[in-house]
């Protein structure tokens, strides 16, 4: 089963999206339980720990496990959204927090290699109208005509390009390593981490209180917090069979050619818009390959028991657009693959929301392949909402069922 493509490089602002609701605050010294230490969660548990919080983190498998959405080893951090400023704004934040948050862990984890954007048409608005919110920030991109993008990069075919913008302010973050070094922080910052898998929840009501672990323990909290990426539509299965599914997504390493090798590595991110596919590649990837990925919809993926193995059909096609868009690698090597399960809302919107039938259980999810980015900014935001300072947004709340 493959599911309809959704645009998730920029997702339709809600009519509502301005608009917010209040949620129930917790004071200071009040205890919550984060399920999931994925780019959500991890995120969420440390600020919540920086907001004075008694945190206690939960995951079955570790932070950037292999099943996981953030087990491989890099995620393109942009902030083009097309008009959505909602995300551009928040990803302004999150890369000011990427950039904090290193130098505290003493750790590279962004790489400021700029993004690229292909262009086939004169109007493109995914990029063109995202203008306007980078000159309100000073980041500006750059336009390039093809003949200055086949001065600066030869390797790259662009008969079939109109244009290209580069944002010089993007770039890519280590994903598995980032997510590590957040668990590390929320334990060295005074949190608790558990390794076990929590039990599916049944319908809730009013207060939950306690929470059964897999070896058998139970948890009890003021607040709990579920960031369970790409296992979230099975912890909740009545309330979020409609508005998550979790995809299989692949990406590829090929090996450049030796002679090439180094031109290849300092290529800046670059994301092919041509509406259909929307091929995106890292290609430096600190020394793993030459990266490319696709953003169409996968089959509908277990991340559990599902084999991490790639599709020849889907590898077929991306050797096929390697070849015409960086002719220089029509013979590269495939190096290795991973599988990224995609946590899909039912519109590429993230889910922070109070689940209905409860006053303490709050769901935070529906990363639709875009979320990992985010990660810092939105852990920051749960810990406001958490603590009184800021309302839920209805540009992430649960869509209303029948």
């Amino acid at each position: 089963m493959t599911l309809p493509n959704l645009n998730t490089f920029a997702p339709n602002a809600r009519p509502e999206a301005l608009a917010s609701k209040r949620a129930p605050a917790f004071a200071k010294g009040s205890s919550v339980v984060v399920v999931g230490a994925g780019a959500f969660g991890g995120w969420s548990a440390l600020y919540l720990l920086r907001k004075g919080f008694q945190v206690t983190l939960v995951d079955a498998w570790g932070a950037g496990n292999s099943r996981s959405s953030s087990g491989d080893e890099t995620r393109v951090i942009r902030s083009t959204y097309g008009a959505n400023q909602t995300y551009f704004d928040l990803n302004v934040r999150a890369l000011e927090l990427w950039k904090e948050n290193q130098a505290r862990f003493d750790k590279k984890l962004f790489f400021n290699t700029g993004v690229l954007w292909f262009c086939y048409d004169e109007k493109t608005p995914l990029v063109d109208d995202s203008i306007a919110f980078a000159r309100r920030h000073t980041m500006d991109y750059e336009y390039l005509t093809t003949q200055e993008l086949n001065r600066r990069y030869p390797q790259i075919h662009t008969h079939d390009l109109h244009h290209a913008y580069l944002d010089p302010y993007g770039g890519y973050l280590k994903a598995r390593e980032s997510m590590q070094a957040v668990q590390t922080a929320v334990a060295e910052e005074g949190g608790h981490y558990i390794q076990a898998h929590v039990q599916p929840m049944p319908e809730q009501h009013g207060t939950l209180e306690t929470l059964h672990l897999s070896n058998g323990d139970t948890l009890t909290a003021d607040a709990f917090v579920f960031a369970c990426g790409a296992w979230m539509g099975t912890m909740f299965p009545e309330l979020l069979q409609r508005q998550v599914n979790c995809t299989k997504q692949e990406v590829y390493y090929f090996g450049a050619p030796a002679r090439h090798a180094a031109a290849f590595e300092h290529l800046p991110v670059w994301i092919d818009v041509d509406g259909q596919d929307f091929y995106y590649g890292i290609p430096g990837n600190t020394h793993r390959g030459f990266k490319i990925g696709v953003d169409i919809r996968g089959d509908v993926f277990d991340p559990t028991h599902g084999d991490h193995t790639l599709t020849p059909e889907a590898l077929t096609k991306a050797r096929t657009f390697l070849a015409h868009r960086f002719p220089q690698l029509r013979d590269a090597p495939l190096s290795e693959s991973r599988v990224c399960p995609y946590e899909n809302s039912s519109d590429g919107n993230f889910i922070f929301d109070l689940h209905p039938e409860t006053d303490n259980v709050f769901l935070l999810g529906g990363g639709s392949g875009h979320g990992f980015k985010h990660g810092p900014a939105l852990g920051e935001q749960v810990a406001q909402t958490l603590a009184g300072e800021r309302q839920l947004s209805e540009m992430f709340a649960l869509k209303k069922t029948d």
